[in-house]
């Protein structure tokens, strides 16, 4: 063990999941790559759970964020800010939501406790649905809501949580249908579970799932569930912690896959935006963000040096078309990656759109999750100068493939190589 390995376990919570059985210390990046302490490369297909978008140590970010911490770092919400409100300016256009208004905070978790409080205040009841396999962040209340049992430590909750079907599209009761009947049945559900409850505040869901396994329904579920939802004045909120601003390539957002009835009541957003910095945010109509009647502020959410960095980063995305990069390089990643999964016996399916890759394992003769090989292809992905990540929701065991959208395809073709062979070495 090493000093530092030791030092975090005698003074951090025993549940803090760390990676690889000799876990990492990353020291700095560029671009698409990483280097540890010990002065080992690695090139990055997971950024920081999501959160590296762009690229390490993109020019353009680290000059915003200098030149803004020379100014001043932060002041709250109690003052006006020049940078939040440009950010919440270009956020609210792309949003896609009218007469749209932008809350920020310091993460995803934050955001969605944000999008439950409005959701539950503007339709006065905390019952809440949610997606089976789902997770929306480690907060009291977005535990409460998440429908994976590895992520959710509690069954206490200040809301009422009833689950529906529909966010993993080859397990469960439907999987065998065929799209249309899919999504048909998921309705159905849908209604059965509304009638034996009273009126819900909101339905929350990721368009793709994220630490489930990079699971997601048919284009057009949310579409249909919208529907529903609508005659009972039940409010959509998107999860897009994940999914947004173009990392599944075919949209900008991962709602706009589902979009025949509109946008969702409110959008919840974090991790690449700020390309590292802690940027997380709320978006909604504007009498859904009003709603609240008593004062609020954000000590963090928005501050001058964050929303510098979330403004430049987005700046990049949208200049150099990184929705565009994602589409076209991840399309060819993932080809590649069923051409290699076709021939082995443990990798059940590989899914997903744009850079948001899953590979589902199981034990090969089976359809039972392979936990055990899902870290050995981990540990061999990493000596082979990989990073990836892991996750998967009830009796599932995935690998999670996302690297940065700046992401050549020579890269890609290097980190399938390296991938094939971890794989190739556990099965």
């Amino acid at each position: 063990m090493n000093d530092l390995y030791a030092r975090h376990r005698g003074v951090l919570p025993d549940w803090l999941a760390l990676y690889y059985d000799e876990p990492l210390e990353i020291t700095h990046g560029e671009g698409r790559h990483i280097w540890d302490s010990a002065g080992n490369r690695y090139l990055d297909f997971f950024g920081g759970i999501l959160t590296t978008m762009t690229a390490h140590a993109l020019p353009e970010v680290t000059k915003a964020v200098t030149e803004q911490a020379g100014r001043i770092l932060h002041s709250s919400t109690l003052y006006l800010n020049r940078p939040m409100v440009e950010l919440a300016e270009r956020v609210a256009q792309l949003s896609g939501i009218p007469d749209a208004r932008v809350f920020f905070t310091t993460s995803g978790t934050e955001a969605n406790d944000t999008a439950l409080l409005l959701a539950t205040t503007h339709r006065r009841t905390n019952t809440v649905l949610a997606m089976r396999n789902s997770y929306h962040g480690r907060s009291f209340s977005t535990v409460g809501i998440t429908g994976n049992r590895g992520w959710s430590p509690t069954s206490l909750s200040p809301l009422q949580t009833l689950y529906v079907h529909g966010g993993v599209r080859s397990r469960g009761p439907f999987a065998e249908l065929d799209d249309r009947a899919f999504i048909d049945a998921c309705v159905a559900d849908l209604k059965d579970v509304l009638g034996h409850t009273r009126p819900p505040a909101a339905l929350i869901a990721e368009p793709v799932q994220g630490v489930g396994g990079f699971t997601s329904p048919p284009d057009g579920l949310y579409a249909a569930f919208r529907e529903v939802l609508n005659a009972h004045g039940i409010l959509w909120i998107s999860d897009e912690v994940q999914t947004g601003w173009g990392r599944t390539g075919d949209h900008f957002w991962g709602w706009q896959a589902h979009a025949r009835n509109g946008p969702p009541d409110i959008v919840t957003f974090a991790k690449g935006i700020g390309n590292g910095m802690s940027i997380g945010g709320v978006i909604a109509r504007s009498e859904i963000m009003n709603c609240l009647d008593a004062n609020s502020i954000s000590t963090f959410g928005g501050t001058q040096i964050t929303m510098a960095a979330g403004l430049a980063n987005l700046g990049y995305l949208l200049e150099h078309d990184l929705q565009g990069n994602a589409r076209r390089v991840g399309g060819l990643l993932l080809e590649r990656l069923r051409a290699v999964g076709a021939q082995l016996p443990g990798v059940r399916e590989v899914r997903g759109r744009g850079l948001m890759i899953g590979v589902e394992l199981v034990r090969p003769g089976t359809d039972e999750a392979d936990p055990r090989a899902a870290a050995n292809v981990l540990e061999a992905a990493r000596d082979g100068g990989l990073l990836i990540g892991k996750g998967g929701g009830h009796n599932t065991s995935a690998l999670r493939i996302a690297p940065p959208l700046s992401l050549t395809v020579a890269e890609a073709e290097e980190g399938a190589a390296i991938l094939e062979r971890a794989l190739r070495s556990t099965y």
